[in-house]
Parts: C-alpha cells; structure tokens; sequence
C-alpha cells in the first residue's frame, strides 16, 4: 500500500485559488469575446472556442508563441477549437486587438496527475475504476484491461452513468493527458470525490510495456 499511500497524502497539499475564465460545454471551455479585463485563465488540456459577440465575419485567433492560429465565427458547433498544452503567460490577438491567455496546472485537493509507473502500481495496490475518454476508434485501437470508455465530448451528459463510483478512486485517461484533464475537471466539478490522471496518456502507457487490450 505504500505508494497508494503516498499519492493520496499528495491530495492533501494541493489547491487552486485563481479563478479560471468561461465554462465548459461538451468538454470544451467556452470564452467570451470581448473580455472587460483582456485576460483569460484557463487549464492545460482544455480545449477552447470563443462566443463572440455581435460578429458577422471570420475573426482570426492567434497565439504566436503557442503556434496556434485559427478563424473564430462565433458559432460553437462549426468553429475550430485551440488545445492549451503548454502552461504559461502568452499573448493572445483576436485580429489586431492584443489580450493575455494564461494556461495553469490543474490542482485540486482531490486530484492527482500521475506518471504510467505510478499508475500501474496504483492498479496493483487498489482497484480504481477506469475511465477512457478518447474516441470509439481509439478505444478499438487498445485501450487498459476492464476500462469503461465515455468520450470527454459526452462526458457531461453521461455522468448518470457514473453514479456508482462516485465515490471510488477513478483513474482517467486519453491518448496524451489534454482531454483526461478535462474530464478529471468535468468528474471534480459534479462532485466525484478522488480522481487520478494519467499523465502522458496511452502514449506513454504503450512507451513503459504496460499491458493494452483489444
């Protein structure tokens, strides 16, 4: 039980108090253009679009130092997401008009990002319920033994779902940890009590020779 042990004390010590700008809407964080402050606070691995207010045109949405550049309509359905990899302060152009986008870990007193070695210990120690929340073609691909597949886009509306492990320790994962970070926020917003993310994904689950079904 001693590394199970050592990752929940480390739930102890961990804590957020900035306040992360828009809301989540089928796994993406929705922003609001324009922002009073020209700022925006969001998590590494989300995914984020724009409402924007008023436009009648394509607006270009750059993050130089991210490489990041795509044209923003307004409409959430049709228009292309940016994913945050990278934490830090960068700037951010909506056409010519500068603002700042700020990228943060996720922390929370009960969450965890942990490594393929220490979930595979942790699978062998206790008996997490597993969350895989890529893609239907992913999960084909090969995915963890016994893991329950729910697409982060789904997620939200399939929490019902879930009611029985509300409480259990849940190990969530995806291909590189961006969208199991979304999913980790998702699960902790609606009041799931311990969740752990597999930093790294599948990718570095399959790098260790950890074992993948099909």
């Amino acid at each position: 039980m001693g590394r199970y042990l050592v990752l929940l004390t480390a739930f102890l010590s961990l804590g957020s108090a900035q306040v992360v700008s828009g809301t989540v809407q089928n796994g993406i964080r929705i922003l609001e253009w324009p922002s009073p402050s020209n700022k925006y606070i969001v998590y590494r691995g989300d995914y984020i679009k724009f409402r924007v207010a008023n436009s009648e045109q394509p607006n270009t949405v750059r993050i130089p130092e991210l490489g990041l550049e795509e044209q923003m309509t307004g409409n959430l359905e049709k228009d292309p997401y940016l994913k945050m990899k990278k934490p830090g302060i960068w700037k951010l152009f909506f056409n010519r008009t500068p603002a700042t986008i700020e990228v943060i870990n996720y922390d929370k007193p009960n969450y965890q990002e942990i490594r393929s070695t220490e979930a595979w210990e942790l699978l062998q120690e206790t008996d997490p319920f597993i969350l895989d929340v890529r893609t239907p073609m992913e999960y084909a691909g090969g995915h963890l033994k016994d893991a329950t597949l729910i697409p982060v886009q789904v997620l939200q509306s399939s929490l019902a779902q879930l009611d029985s492990v509300r409480n259990s320790d849940i190990l969530v994962y995806c291909r590189t940890g961006n969208r199991s970070t979304v999913a980790s926020k998702i699960l902790l917003d609606n009041g799931f009590k311990r969740v752990y993310n597999l930093q790294g994904g599948i990718v570095d689950w399959k790098r260790k020779s950890y074992p993948i079904e099909k």
